[in-house]
């Protein structure tokens, strides 16, 4: 008996050493959910950060800042995301660059089938710190491999949702092209939730509002998605700025006054259907 419960402390009091990439994200909704004002709600996130030995890396910078940008592309993409399965209860998501996401477990409705996609290594962590499904399915692959997408077996009358939220913020206009124009090509109709950098998030007040160094800077990522993909019939821009909440309010004064900069001091989430 002794033993038993021996092995069960030493489960409990488990420390993983989680890369800096994979856990900062996670560690952000962790906080966030224990705001009394907080965007997003994720125990999962509060859970497995317990268990995460918590690196240096992610108490550097505009921490407050950068959490509240994150937490809010966060929401949006998961408002995304539900509006979708509203309208399509037994409809697929595949989430491309998953790494810690926990928005499967946040939005599941019990009908809706959720593809990660990410590389072999991140999704180990997966496996360590969030529980199965049998609706929910890993697969390798990355931005710069597409070759995943022949190994999905997804009915040919499923409506499809196309998800990312971090990874494209990684890639240069290039790869995103090829990314776009991939499902594009593969899927004859889907929707696509992505999240795009704007041209200014480098400069001084871009960090100021949060924004971190990403590779690429787009000044009109509609038109840009549209060019890549001629045959998109629905497109819309959404800024985290325009979101109601009191702690952004500071920063939508300011843009009031220069609405020229409002999509392009920050990441934005673009919407297409096609």
């Amino acid at each position: 008996m002794g033993v038993i419960m021996n092995n069960r402390m030493s489960r409990q009091t488990e420390h993983l050493d989680v890369p800096t990439k994979l856990l900062r994200p996670l560690w952000y909704r962790s906080r966030e959910s224990l705001l009394d004002d907080g965007i997003i709600y994720d125990p999962i996130a509060a859970h497995a950060c317990r268990r995460c030995q918590l690196a240096p890396d992610c108490l550097t910078g505009n921490v407050d800042q950068n959490q509240l940008l994150h937490a809010t592309l966060t929401q949006l993409c998961d408002l995304q995301v539900k509006r979708f399965l509203e309208t399509n209860p037994d409809g697929w998501v595949i989430n491309v660059g998953a790494r810690l996401d926990t928005r499967f477990y946040r939005l599941d409705n019990g009908r809706c089938h959720w593809v990660e996609v990410d590389t072999n290594e991140h999704l180990v962590w997966r496996q360590r710190l969030f529980h199965k499904s049998e609706r929910y399915t890993l697969t390798i692959g990355s931005i710069d491999d597409m070759g995943w997408l022949n190994s999905l077996s997804i009915p040919s009358d499923r409506p499809i949702l196309v998800v990312c939220e971090q990874a494209l913020l990684e890639r240069r206009e290039n790869r995103i092209a090829h990314f776009i124009q991939a499902i594009g090509c593969h899927f004859q109709h889907a929707q696509a939730c992505l999240v795009l950098a704007g041209d200014l998030t480098d400069s001084h007040l871009g960090k100021k509002m949060g924004c971190e160094s990403y590779q690429h800077g787009l000044r009109k990522p509609v038109q840009k998605l549209t060019n890549w993909l001629p045959w998109t019939y629905k497109a819309s821009l959404l800024s985290p700025i325009d979101q109601h909440c009191q702690r952004w309010s500071r920063w939508q004064r300011i843009l009031a006054k220069l609405p020229l900069y409002r999509h392009r001091l920050t990441p934005n989430i673009v919407n297409i259907e096609w």
